[in-house]
């Protein structure tokens, strides 16, 4: 079995003493602190963003039914890859406790939150004992990013964590932290059968709660395995292991997982803009990318240099056979020289190679900063920030609340563009789903339907068809008023929106 780095082996000689404004660690460790409590204020704002609103309808449906809640945005039966282990223990929080999903959602956000703290601080003290190291890690996972701004679920900028806190993604990054220390641990000593198997099945919860952040999951796990080059007896451990996560995920009862990799296709044109303004978004990973370097010249099974490569080689591949939602493995790539970085800084050379990396990491992360500033307007609002920082801002989107003393659970809205991605948050269901279903047969007949509804020249009878063949009680449109008997409005809300009842 290979031995531990040298950086986690016991030493009887003191720890290398860090740069000044690493000493002690205090710096790194105030400052992490401090974004921590920013993400802890934006969660009690909760901005919403994305898809909150797809989170909240599933915890609404699971709340309703926890054996069949049906698909979670039209009213159809038909299952979901979004009924994960995570939201089918928040549906039942929100159904013991009475409380609105909006108030899970905020206790999801604060466990993901928490998951990923502790889960960096493990994973980060398999890599390095120096007490700098976690918050540095800390630091880099959230502002070592580039000069534009990135919001992608699994991707953990700061201004993407805080729109994203709540998600299941960031639930599912936690416990890949808490997984690669678990493994690494596992590898270096003896663990029992009932070790590898536990770790199989967090294998399996992890790409259950989300899919793109289990593929990162597994690239990593898998680097470490070939670090560690364990001997052959430990093998059939790992093979036993690598099974039950693949039999806990042929067992799931809520959704076909490996159906997925066939409806995978649907999803290229999306994730195309994760491969646009590649330099402005991730510039600054060039830094952690310099220091893997560093790191892999020392030790060629250096486990985060492999942990990269496998990432770096999974996005290119998508990039140049156009499966671009391989894209969403990019922090496969980004997390570990991320890390890489953070740890040279604390490591053992030369204390004028380390004072240098600390300087650059400084002005790195002070830039990274500066460019997810505008986070603070998700606590503040954006009137209170000062000009400089109000451009870095981007606004959340408004809430549905306003159609609630009147829509109830299970109606059906016909509605479009974004208010399809809200309206089913607060119960209700749409026509056509805001966020991709896969195991939906009809969703681009629904498509067609409400576009055709919508068009001007469409007749008032083939409108009349389509209220009827979907059982639609309420239409909520906003760009011009709708002159039709058929309708009556009943409430108006922000931007011109109106809700109309369909007169029967």
């Amino acid at each position: 079995m290979r031995a531990a780095p040298p950086e986690v082996r016991p030493a009887g000689r003191a720890l290398p003493r860090p740069p000044v404004f690493v000493k002690r660690s205090a710096a790194p460790r105030t400052a992490a602190a401090l974004l921590v409590v920013l993400l802890l204020l934006v969660i009690v704002r909760l901005p919403w963003a994305g898809d909150l609103g797809m989170h909240a309808a599933t915890i609404e449906r699971l709340r309703h039914s926890l054996l069949h809640p049906g698909n979670p945005l039209v009213d159809t039966d038909t299952p979901s890859p979004y009924y994960s282990p995570w939201m089918l223990l928040l549906g039942s929080v929100a159904r013991l406790s009475g409380w609105s999903v909006f108030v899970v959602l905020r206790l999801a956000a604060l466990a993901g939150l928490t998951l990923l703290v502790t889960g960096v601080r493990r994973y980060v003290r398999t890599l390095s004992a120096h007490p700098a190291a976690p918050a540095l890690a800390a630091l880099s996972l959230v502002l070592l990013w580039g000069t534009a701004l990135i919001n992608w679920s699994g991707f953990v900028s700061l201004n993407s964590l805080a729109l994203t806190v709540s998600y299941p993604s960031v639930f599912a990054l936690g416990l890949a932290f808490h997984h690669w220390a678990w493994l690494t641990r596992s590898l270096r000593a003896p663990a029992g059968w009932e070790v590898w198997l536990g770790l199989g099945a967090l294998w399996a919860v992890v790409l259950l709660c989300h899919q793109f952040t289990g593929i990162v999951d597994t690239l990593g796990a898998l680097a470490l395995v070939i670090a560690a080059r364990p001997p052959r007896a430990q093998w059939s451990r790992i093979a036993a292991s690598a099974a039950l996560g693949l039999l806990v995920l042929w067992l799931w009862p809520y959704y076909d997982f490996f159906a997925l990799f066939a409806a995978g296709r649907d999803l290229e044109g999306v994730h195309r803009a994760l491969y646009t303004d590649f330099a402005g978004r991730y510039w600054l990973v060039l830094l952690g990318v310099a220091a893997l370097a560093v790191r892999w010249r020392r030790d060629r099974w250096d486990p985060l240099a492999l942990f990269f490569a496998l990432g770096a080689l999974v996005c290119a591949a998508g990039f140049v056979s156009g499966h671009y939602s391989w894209g969403r493995a990019l922090p496969a790539a980004i997390v570990p020289a991320q890390l890489a970085v953070a740890l040279e800084v604390v490591g053992r050379g030369r204390k004028a190679v380390r004072t240098g990396w600390a300087w650059a990491l400084a002005g790195a992360l002070a830039l990274g900063a500066w460019t997810q500033a505008g986070v603070l307007g998700y606590v503040v609002g954006r009137a209170a920030l000062p000009a400089a920082l109000a451009v870095h801002y981007t606004a959340p989107w408004a809430g549905y609340h306003w159609i609630t003393p009147h829509v109830r659970y299970g109606d059906v809205v016909m509605a479009r563009d974004v208010p399809s991605r809200l309206i089913p948050a607060y119960g209700a269901y749409t026509v056509v789903p805001g966020y991709p279903e896969f195991f939906l047969p009809d969703e681009a007949r629904r498509e067609r339907a409400v576009q055709r509804y919508f068009a001007r020249s469409t007749p008032r009878g083939a409108r009349r068809d389509i209220l009827r063949t979907y059982r639609v009680r309420w239409v909520v449109d906003g760009r011009q008023p709708r002159r039709d008997p058929g309708l009556r409005p009943v409430a108006h809300g922000p931007g011109g929106q109106v809700l109309y009842a369909v007169v029967p």
